[in-house]
């Protein structure tokens, strides 16, 4: 399961429309610092970019599309210039010269730290014994690192020194290099095309390696195991970080987004099959602000000054991919690697008045082929396929900048996880209110409460249900 490696990007607010306005919030802004990398570079808060670290508002949604770079007049906001590398006029004689390009002009690192108490209902001993309390244990510890380089690259890198404790295994989450309007060179629009190659979370509807919530998104987390009922043990889930390459684009900036990227479907583990996952997601979003005049800016603006617009979002996703089976040959003895199809699809939604409000959810449909080999025929046959689906809605209000009350609602349906003895029906639903207050605005205090529906106790003819709370600090600095 992948850790989340929430950050706190920070940055400022341009637009054409309100460009003095900018300039007023940057220079009154407070210091604060998410990302050094941007913080120095910028000189400003992180709530100028997020509404609730590290979730992004519109303007740093457009921050992070132009390669963690402002969308208009970048260079006249730097407090921190680049490093060049190499003479800008070498782009004239390329390729008869190295292209020229830069670097952060210091050490673009940051650190992150996340640590919460957690309080459970008492657990049967069948389960394995867990205390009821447990006082502040880390969840993780982050050292991020990212950036632009020149005009049109830009790299993110972040690695959990520690997770769950001393001495706890981290790894890498993200690992990437973009290319930002590659379609340039054929005459596309403004970033109709960009790429990015390395490890990364995919485009998913919705990011869970930088969700606000302590909790991660249960349907993400799903694997498709038949158990006793086949031979399909898919250890693919939608949220871990993937190696591959990724092309996308948002033609002109625009509402309309797209990604088609090719991996090894394996999570960030060595692929188990030849064969190569293919993910799309595209999405139209709809700014529904009254006045037109703003509904191409950046940001929109009111009395109090900028805010996100009023839009509806609408996406559609889908990954497909093989997963390989009896690599060594020591499973099936005789048959060579079997290679089971599956595919994930869904739809998801979004929904935000202004900076007050947002409501958003989504649905996926989960399809794994189950093939079982006949030793008598040495025939792969076809089993009943392993099928779950799920998804998740949730609101977050504003009543204040810095208070934010949060409602969730997850639901898993897998009929092989009741019969394999997981769940006590076909669904698994969980409730979980919460609220998240902004102390500065790169430190966050967080609670969430998690209701469970019941789930079987191994051995016993019981029934438990593993409420509780966390409740902690999440910093960046």
């Amino acid at each position: 399961m992948r850790k989340k490696t929430n950050t706190y990007i920070a940055v400022t607010v341009t637009g054409s429309a309100f460009l003095s306005l900018a300039l007023l919030l940057v220079l009154q802004a407070p210091k604060t610092y998410g990302i050094p990398a941007f913080a120095r570079k910028y000189q400003t808060s992180c709530s100028t970019c997020h509404n609730d670290p590290p979730e992004l508002n519109d303007f740093g949604w457009a921050f992070k599309k132009n390669g963690f770079k402002f969308p208009k007049d970048d260079e006249d906001f730097v407090k921190e210039p680049q490093l060049k590398l190499g003479a800008p006029a070498y782009k004239k004689i390329f390729p008869r010269a190295i292209y020229p390009g830069e670097i952060p002009g210091s050490i673009p690192i940051g650190f992150r730290y996340e640590g919460y108490m957690q309080y459970r209902n008492r657990q049967p001993l069948a389960l394995g014994f867990q205390p009821r309390v447990d006082l502040f244990a880390p969840n993780t510890f982050t050292v991020i690192g990212a950036g632009s380089m020149g005009d049109n690259l830009s790299f993110w890198i972040d690695d959990d020194l520690s997770v769950g404790g001393s001495g706890g295994d981290g790894g890498l989450g993200d690992g990437y290099l973009k290319y930002n309007d590659l379609g340039h060179h054929l005459g596309l629009p403004k970033d109709a095309l960009n790429v990015r190659v390395g490890q990364f979370e995919l485009d998913l509807p919705f990011t869970q390696a930088r969700t606000i919530n302590i909790s991660d998104y249960d349907v993400y987390d799903e694997e498709a195991i038949a158990g006793s009922l086949g031979t399909t043990d898919n250890p693919f889930t939608l949220g871990a970080p993937q190696r591959g390459i990724e092309f996308g684009g948002y033609p002109n900036d625009g509402d309309f987004n797209w990604s088609v990227a090719l991996t090894d479907g394996s999570n960030d583990s060595p692929p188990s099959s030849n064969g190569k996952n293919v993910y799309v997601n595209v999405f139209q979003q709809f700014n529904l602000d009254r006045d037109h005049s703003q509904r191409k800016e950046v940001q929109a603006a009111g009395p109090t000054g900028p805010h996100d617009h009023t839009s509806l979002r609408l996406g559609a996703f889908y990954d497909y991919g093989h997963n390989g089976l009896n690599t060594d040959g020591t499973l099936f003895p005789g048959f060579g690697v079997i290679t089971e199809p599956y595919y994930r699809a869904g739809g998801y939604f979004r929904f935000k008045y202004q900076s007050k409000f947002e409501l958003y959810g989504m649905g996926m449909y989960s399809h794994d082929d189950n093939l079982i080999p006949d030793p008598a025929t040495m025939a792969v046959n076809r089993g009943t396929p392993i099928n779950f689906s799920g998804g998740f809605v949730q609101a977050e209000y504003w009543a204040y900048p810095w208070l934010i009350p949060i409602v969730r609602y997850d639901i898993v349906n897998s009929p092989f996880d009741y019969y394999n003895g997981v769940s006590k029906g076909f669904t698994r639903n969980r409730f979980s209110p919460g609220v998240q207050m902004l102390i500065r605005p790169n430190v966050k205090f967080d609670f969430e409460y998690d209701h469970f529906w019941a789930e079987p106790v191994p051995g016993e003819t019981t029934f438990f249900s593993p409420n509780g709370f966390q409740a902690g600090i999440d910093f960046a600095f």
